[in-house]
């Protein structure tokens, strides 16, 4: 059986995009990076994961037949919180999707003197309270917490 719509989701890609929220600062990569350790930290939770992605296209980028350099450096800390989490997986267990929960922290060729650090934002109900942790700890680690 021929099915219009789903023909069209093929070929359309994906439908929902990800929105993000993110801060640039003038503080160097370094610093951002262990400002954000110590902002989960501050929290009480614990980076699960460090991911080089920066080292990871750089090094790769000839494999894959490019010569764009996407970032000076960019990695991304993977952390959960059981409180959070449990709160959250509680409304719906499919949010279960969402964790570990991700900050990346990068600076570009184009702007090598900032840094941008942020998150995804999540869907409206339960995990809103996810994305109120993440923007604490990322405001939290380039001083800017309340």
């Amino acid at each position: 059986m021929f099915r219009p719509l789903a023909l069209l989701c093929l070929l359309a890609g994906p439908v929902l995009a990800q929105d993000v929220v993110t801060y640039d600062t003038d503080q160097s990569f370094d610093d951002v990076l262990f400002g954000l350790e110590n902002a989960i930290v501050d929290q009480g939770l614990v980076v699960s994961a460090t991911s080089h992605v920066g080292e990871m296209l750089d090094r790769t980028r000839a494999d894959v037949g490019s010569d764009v350099v996407l970032f000076e450096q960019a990695e991304v800390l993977s952390f959960c919180s059981a409180v959070v989490s449990r709160k959250v997986m509680e409304v719906d267990p499919l949010n279960i999707r969402f964790c570990p929960y991700d900050i990346f922290v990068f600076t570009s060729p184009d702007t090598p003197d900032q840094t941008t650090i942020g998150f995804r934002s999540f869907p409206e109900g339960a995990m809103k309270e996810v994305e109120t942790l993440l923007d604490t700890i990322t405001r939290a680690a380039i001083g800017l917490d309340d």
